[in-house]
């Protein structure tokens, strides 16, 4: 794979066809106290630690995937174990390269509503690759280094500007640091049968986001026929904006439009 296209296929802007589907998912309404929150490419759990507290103080059963991010089938097998470990029906959550994990996991029995933050929303046959594959012009460039034995990061130096330009300077330096990876092979993953076409969604649009434009979430949104709210905030809005991404989870779980 070329390094253009390696630059592209870690989370560059993208452009997709707005038309939403004609059918919307029929919306559950009794509660659900089970969350699982999946987090996407260059970071691991840990960054949920806000949307958690927030959660459990709420009264709800909260559980954060570990994925590897190295490929699809991978991360997907390891959001399938955590999502088997609930007592009952899941409100399944991802944030950015999450957002393909819960499309591809989703269509576990136990999920009922998905919710994606800031975050690919991909239809059978797509991935990362090919959403990303024609970026419109002016958009944001992520820092992406050359790839090292498979893997992709993004340049530490330049981290925060891209990803995490609302954060403390200090918590953004350390989320650079400790910046987990991310596979190419998990990029080109292809979403099977993407389970927000039979389950309702809900969509942050982090409007200041740098890594995924938030035209192109807003239309991801759309074509998926999700429940839409927005926030000021970087492509770290889950780190940043803890109360807004915790107060549309919980409006997911309660079922409310």
């Amino acid at each position: 794979m070329k390094l253009k296209s390696l630059a592209l296929a870690a989370v560059a802007a993208l452009s997709l066809a707005s038309t939403a589907y004609a059918a919307k998912p029929t919306q559950a309404s009794k509660p659900v106290k089970n969350v699982v929150l999946v987090h996407g490419g260059f970071v691991d759990g840990s960054g949920w630690q806000k949307v958690y507290n927030i959660l459990k103080k709420d009264g709800y059963n909260v559980s954060i995937v570990q994925n590897p991010t190295s490929s699809l089938a991978d991360d997907v097998a390891v959001t399938k174990r955590v999502i088997a470990q609930q007592d009952g029906p899941v409100v399944l959550v991802g944030h950015s390269y999450g957002g393909v994990v819960i499309s591809e996991a989703g269509t576990d029995p136990k999920v009922e509503r998905l919710v994606y933050i800031a975050a690919f929303a991909p239809d059978a046959g797509e991935s990362v690759q090919t959403l990303i594959a024609n970026p419109p012009p002016g958009a944001p460039q992520p820092p992406i280094l050359p790839p090292q034995d498979g893997f992709l990061a993004l340049d530490r130096a330049k981290f925060a500007a891209s990803f995490a330009g609302d954060l403390p300077a200090e918590e953004a330096e350390f989320m650079a640091a400790s910046q987990v990876p991310w596979g190419v092979e998990a990029l080109a993953g292809k979403v099977t049968v993407p389970a927000w076409k039979s389950k309702p969604s809900w969509y942050l649009v982090a409007t200041d986001d740098r890594m995924i434009p938030p035209p192109a979430q807003q239309s991801m949104a759309k074509r998926a026929g999700a429940t839409v709210a927005e926030a000021a905030g970087s492509h770290a809005i889950y780190v940043s904006q803890p109360e807004a991404v915790a107060q549309l989870i919980e409006r997911a779980a309660q079922g409310k439009k």
